[in-house]
């Protein structure tokens, strides 16, 4: 079974999808300067919300 993974923006989680679909997703949002991560979909899952997403030190 291929893993799925979300798009996370601000405000909402994409569906599941391929990675690569994922990375297009992401590609899109950036061109729209919309500010948005990839994560999988069991961590989508866990989180539940995108209120519940820690944006990532590193950035």
């Amino acid at each position: 079974m291929e893993e799925k993974y979300v798009v996370v923006t601000e405000d909402k989680f994409s569906e599941p999808m391929s990675k690569a679909e994922a990375i297009e997703t992401l590609k899109n949002y950036d061109r729209q300067n919309i500010t948005a991560y990839i994560i999988s979909e069991e961590e989508a899952k866990r989180i539940k919300s995108p209120d519940n997403f820690n944006t990532p030190k590193w950035e």
